[in-house]
C-alpha cells in the first residue's frame, strides 16, 4: 500500500466545558490527542468539536481495551476493519457522528486510511469521506512505543482538575463551584488557606480569587502554596459572573503548549462607543469560533450577548463591537473546540 511515512505522537488536550448562553453548559473532558507530523490530528478536521476515545474520564478497563485496539490486538468495533478515532464528548454515542478511519499492518507499519463521518455502523466514503486527509503510514516501532506507554502509566492520560475558590462572598462562590462541577472540574471553597495541610494544597491545579478577597488575603494564600512546593496559577475574577468566572478557569488551566492551541490570542480595543471598537482574535487552524461579551451593570447584574459564531480560517480576525454590548464593565470570552480565552474590554 502506497502512503508517505509520517510521524506518530500523542499529548495531552482538552475540550474545555463552560456555561453557554440560555444556560447550556458543555463539559470539560481531558483526552490524549493523536499528534501527526507535529500538529494535532483533531485540528486537520476544521470546526470538529469531538474527543479521542482516549479520554481521562473513562473506566481503567475500557481506556486499556481502546489502547488494545488502536494496537491491533482486538477486533475493530465497526464493520469493514473501522475505529472510532474521534467521538461526541457529550455522551460517546456513535448516533451523535464520530469520525472512523480503517486501521490495518503492512508489514511491520501501521496505516490510518479512508477517514470518514459515520453516524451507524456502515461508512459511506463517497459522501461522508474526509478526502483530503490521509492516508498515514507509522513506523510500528514508533507507533506501538507511543501507545504501550500509556498502558505503563507515564502520565500522558490526563487526571480530574481542582481548583480553590478563595473568598468572602460565599453564595456566589458556592454557584461558581457548582457550575465547575457541572462541566467536570472540582472546586473548594475556602475564606483563606491558613492550616491546610501542604498535600491538600498540591492537590489544587488552580486559585480562583471572588472579588471580595483583598490583597493580603491573596498574598497569603500565594505564600502557602509556595511554602508548600507547587505553582498554580492565580485567577483574579474579573466580574461576580459565574459564566465569565467559569472561562477564566477554563482560560487559567489550559497547560497546552501554543502550538496545540486553537485560539492563540484574543485582543479588544476602544470602549465600544468608538467607531474603531472591536476583538482581534487569532486562530491557528480552521475552527468554529464563539464570540461572547458579558457586562456587568451598576446594580452588578450580568447581561450576556454573543458577538460571533462562525468558522475562521487561521490567521487574526477582527470583529466590530456593539456599543450596547459592552457599555460600562464588559468583557469577552472566545471559544473554540479546546480553548477558551478571556479579556476585559479595553478603555
Amino acid at each position: 500500500m502506497s502512503a508517505e511515512y509520517a510521524t506518530f505522537g500523542l499529548a495531552p488536550a482538552t475540550r474545555a466545558g463552560g456555561l453557554l448562553a440560555g444556560g447550556d453548559y458543555q463539559v470539560h473532558r481531558d483526552f490524549v490527542d493523536f499528534i501527526v507530523d507535529g500538529c494535532p490530528l483533531l485540528f486537520r478536521l476544521s470546526d470538529l468539536d469531538a474527543v479521542s476515545p482516549l479520554a481521562s474520564d473513562v473506566p481503567p478497563a475500557i481506556f486499556t481495551a481502546q489502547v488494545r485496539g488502536l494496537l491491533l490486538e482486538a477486533e475493530a468495533p465497526l464493520p469493514a476493519g473501522r475505529y472510532i478515532v474521534y467521538g461526541c464528548p457529550e455522551c460517546a454515542d456513535l448516533a451523535c457522528g464520530a469520525v472512523t478511519a480503517v486501521i490495518e499492518r503492512d508489514g511491520e507499519d501501521f496505516v490510518w486510511r479512508d477517514f470518514a463521518w459515520q453516524t451507524d455502523e456502515h461508512a459511506d466514503l463517497e459522501r461522508n469521506g474526509y478526502h483530503g486527509i490521509g492516508p498515514f503510514r507509522f513506523r510500528g516501532a514508533e507507533y506501538r512505543t507511543a501507545l504501550t506507554a500509556l498502558l505503563d502509566g507515564d502520565g500522558t492520560r490526563g487526571t480530574r482538575r481542582r481548583v480553590l475558590l478563595i473568598g468572602a462572598r460565599v453564595a456566589l462562590l458556592a454557584r461558581l463551584a457548582a457550575a465547575l462541577r457541572t462541566v467536570g472540574i472540582g472546586a473548594d471553597i475556602a475564606q483563606d488557606a491558613d492550616g491546610v495541610p501542604a498535600d491538600e494544597l498540591r492537590t489544587y491545579d488552580a486559585v480562583v480569587f471572588g472579588r471580595s478577597a483583598g490583597a493580603g488575603e491573596r498574598d497569603a494564600v500565594r505564600r502557602a502554596f509556595a511554602a508548600a512546593g507547587v505553582d498554580v496559577p492565580c485567577v483574579d475574577g474579573f466580574a461576580p459572573a459565574v459564566p465569565l468566572l467559569v472561562a477564566q478557569t477554563e482560560h487559567a488551566l489550559d497547560r497546552s503548549p501554543r502550538e496545540q492551541r486553537r485560539l492563540t490570542d484574543l485582543t479588544t480595543a476602544g470602549d465600544g462607543a468608538e467607531a474603531e471598537a472591536g476583538v482581534e482574535v487569532e486562530v491557528t487552524s480552521s475552527c468554529r469560533v464563539r464570540l461572547t461579551a458579558y457586562r456587568v451593570d451598576r446594580f452588578s447584574r450580568t447581561h450576556t450577548r454573543d458577538l460571533f459564531d462562525g468558522v475562521l480560517a487561521p490567521g487574526r480576525h477582527r470583529v466590530p463591537l456593539d456599543p450596547k454590548a459592552v457599555r460600562g464593565e464588559a468583557f469577552v470570552v472566545a471559544r473554540a473546540a479546546g480553548t477558551v480565552l478571556v479579556a476585559a474590554v479595553g478603555r
